[in-house]
């Protein structure tokens, strides 16, 4: 992973996250506190704002300073969670650099396991996790049998995150805001899920992009 990738991925998130912005705060106001995608979107303009600073950064130092740079400027519970993902990650590739599919399979599931190590949440219990944990168990899937990700494997990822999406509106909560509603939550999407649904969805459609 070079820190071009890193920088052009931030960018895709970014776009695709204001795109979607009356999607994700109409689910965050149905069973949210209603300041999920304020939050979103204030750590991905962030991010992004922070090209100048992390072009000449190698991979883990980049991924330090991103992952630093959302945990101050997320608040509510969300901050923490991505925080963890970048930082994660950002320790893995300071001690192996990735050149393989395998390799960055591996490194996605070191940021993800940061995130559910603090998050402490499963599959099942109607958070980001139902889309996190599917999509990287499919990517090392991937990795076993391909060599590169090519335009079937990408549209299987999308799939995979958009199952583990739609997933959590038959889902009873059991963690984050949404775990006080009982209930009432079943026939909501998780908006944590589908932010995290947008973000895949939009590297993906970036390495489309490239791969023509």
């Amino acid at each position: 992973m070079k820190t071009d990738f890193i920088l052009a991925a931030i960018d895709a998130v970014n776009s695709a996250i204001l795109s979607h912005e009356a999607d994700i705060e109409g689910l965050d106001r149905d069973i949210g506190d209603g300041d999920h995608y304020i939050n979103i979107k204030r750590g991905c303009a962030a991010a992004a704002a922070m090209r100048p600073e992390l072009e000449n950064l190698t991979p883990d130092a980049a991924l330090q300073k991103i992952g630093m740079k959302v945990l101050s400027s997320i608040g509510g519970a969300s901050g923490p969670l991505v925080a963890s993902f970048f930082l994660e990650m950002a320790k893995a590739i300071k001690l192996k650099e990735p050149i393989s599919l395998a390799d960055h399979a591996a490194l996605f599931a070191t940021g993800v396991a940061g995130i559910q190590h603090r998050g402490k949440a499963q599959v099942g219990e109607k958070t980001m996790m139902d889309v996190l944990i599917p999509v990287s168990t499919l990517l090392t899937q991937l990795a076993s049998t391909h060599s590169e990700l090519d335009a079937d494997a990408i549209h299987a990822i999308k799939a995979e995150a958009e199952k583990g999406m739609l997933a959590t509106r038959d889902m009873l909560a059991t963690k984050g805001r949404a775990a006080g509603l009982g209930e009432r939550a079943i026939g909501h999407i998780d908006p944590g899920a589908k932010s995290c649904q947008v973000m895949i969805h939009a590297v993906c459609d970036m390495l489309l992009g490239q791969a023509h």
